[in-house]
């Protein structure tokens, strides 16, 4: 990619960044556009689709917490690593208002660009759930699909005016019914 078009994305990346951040993901194409400086073609361009500007944009950081996945599991206690990283989960999707929605539409189709991504997420969940489960920490009856509804559903109710506080209290009582050994 030449240098100019490259700085265009770039810029583009952190301009959508900032306006889905405050607007939503249903935030103008045109306004990302014309608060970065390019001509909407330039944006249509780089991102096709808006699906295609959000996977970018989430990419990045679905990429990171599927790592640290991985991280906490190696060095946390079960318990602490599945609720640290659920709180991490529930923190990514709401950052940018609207995107569980797309999340949630991503996981059951597969031509979808942010279906890998989503994926892997739930996969890297599922796993510090398996291993709380083997410790006897975690209920046995709740799966990797039950966890990244649960991120769906603290995502969407701390996306609602007023409601962040709420999210989090009832995040720490849901997951309290989740893991059965100790106070969260």
């Amino acid at each position: 990619m030449r240098a100019d078009a490259q700085a265009n994305r770039d810029r583009l990346l952190v301009v959508a960044g900032a306006v889905l951040a405050e607007q939503g993901v249903d935030a103008s194409m045109r306004d990302i556009a014309r608060k970065a400086e390019v001509g909407l073609a330039t944006l249509l361009r780089h991102f096709p689709t808006r699906e295609a500007l959000l996977e970018a944009l989430l990419r990045t950081g679905f990429d990171e917490l599927t790592a640290r996945a991985a991280e906490v599991e190696a060095t946390r206690s079960p318990q602490e690593a599945l609720m640290g990283w659920m709180r991490e989960f529930v923190g990514l999707t709401t950052d940018y208002h609207g995107v569980v929605t797309s999340m949630v539409k991503a996981i059951e189709e597969p031509e979808s660009a942010l279906h890998a991504s989503c994926v892997a997420l739930r996969a890297a969940g599922a796993q510090l759930l398996v291993r709380a489960q083997a410790a006897g920490v975690a209920r046995t009856d709740v799966d990797g699909a039950d966890l990244f509804s649960l991120v769906s559903a603290f995502a969407w109710l701390g996306d609602q005016p007023g409601q962040e506080a709420r999210a989090k209290r009832l995040f720490d009582l849901v997951m309290g019914a989740v893991l059965t050994d100790s106070a969260v």
